[in-house]
């Protein structure tokens, strides 16, 4: 039972997956839950505002610039882990903490974290003569492709090296696509079954090849990244703006 004395949150897609296993957890982080929202209500209000010293939302990003126009709109700051943001959601973020501080990270696994500095570190040692492919794997209900981690993975190549992943980038082949462009970022989108989430880079040189991979075998990782989040953003008065679980992990 959650401490009513302890910080409050208000967890949105409380009755999917991820959000049940958020409000099981919350009190072990010092935390309570104020409201479990879903489409079925309660729903975002001032009265839901009321009590809230945090959100978190792993919703659908169809919810994602509601909930960043109302934590924007009662001072709420927010851990938002939802994946596959349109261009528009990306800009409600960015509108969102010019007034709160928000928690956003295509993926809540510290181990995740850890193989994206151990990506880029490649990426700075290994010249683009080396093709990097990913490959990602995800539960057969997952609905974008390929997932946030695999994209913010393909950012991190694209960025240590200087280019554009939009330029570099191709999504799977079939056909005739021809010999493969020096710098292209593969990326390759497997579906099925009840894999929590699998993230494979390889560094594919001539005569060697350097894989770096994350297997996810608990969706608890991720509840327990995020409430570690809310937290971090309850512990001390944050400034508004955009962080990461880099902010988060350096306390």
């Amino acid at each position: 039972m959650s401490d009513p004395g302890a910080p409050a949150l208000v967890v949105i897609g409380a009755r999917g997956r991820m959000g049940r296993r958020l409000c099981a957890l919350a009190s072990e982080y010092g935390l309570g839950v104020a409201a479990e929202i879903d489409t079925d209500g309660p729903f975002l209000d001032s009265s839901t505002a009321a009590s809230a010293r945090a959100a978190i939302d792993f919703s659908v990003a169809a919810q994602a610039p509601a909930t960043l126009a109302w934590c924007a709109e009662y001072k709420v700051p927010l851990v938002i882990g939802t994946t596959g943001l349109d261009a528009a959601a990306e800009r409600a973020l960015d509108e969102a903490a010019r007034t709160v501080p928000l928690v956003w990270a295509p993926n809540f696994s510290l181990g995740v974290h850890v193989l994206l500095e151990l990506v880029g570190a490649a990426a700075r040692l290994l010249d683009d003569a080396w093709d990097v492919e990913l490959v990602e794997a995800h539960h057969k209900k997952k609905v974008d492709a390929p997932s946030g981690t695999a994209l913010a993975l393909a950012q991190r190549v694209a960025a240590v090296r200087g280019v554009s992943l939009e330029a570099l980038a191709r999504h799977g082949r079939q056909g005739r696509p021809g010999a493969r462009v020096r710098g292209e970022i593969g990326l390759h989108a497997l579906r099925g079954g009840s894999v929590v989430g699998e993230h494979t880079v390889g560094f594919f040189g001539e005569g060697e090849v350097l894989t770096l991979e994350h297997r996810a075998l608990d969706r608890d990782i991720f509840a327990r990244g995020a409430l570690t989040a809310a937290a971090w953003l309850v512990a001390a008065p944050r400034a508004p703006g955009r962080y990461g679980l880099s902010d988060v992990l350096a306390g």
